[in-house]
């Protein structure tokens, strides 16, 4: 069985510096929202890569729904920052690493 992940790169846009704390604490909501939907693997911020903001690793049907709870972000939806998303097919010992 096939199993995939879809990644969120969160890139900062022009306004992204102009975030307030709400806006952060939507942000925040929403994480929560995703972990008790059972939608996110792992989340967090970059540290030193100039426009990267962070991501998210999503747990999605498909593509296009994990690419509905990208634009669902408030820093997304409210202009702070853009997004690419990436889907990426698990290679793990239960597949025997994709081979």
């Amino acid at each position: 069985m096939e199993k995939w992940l879809y990644i969120m790169i969160i890139e900062k846009s022009k306004t992204y510096n102009k975030m307030t704390k709400a806006v952060v604490e939507r942000h925040v909501v929403n994480l929560k929202s995703l972990d008790d939907n059972g939608h996110l693997e792992l989340g967090g911020a970059f540290k030193g890569y100039p426009g990267v903001a962070g991501m998210f690793i999503l747990k999605a049907k498909t593509y296009e729904e994990a690419d509905e709870l990208c634009k669902l972000e408030p820093l997304v939806a409210e202009g702070f920052a853009t997004y690419k998303l990436k889907a990426l097919q698990v290679a793990s010992r239960e597949n025997n690493y994709l081979l």
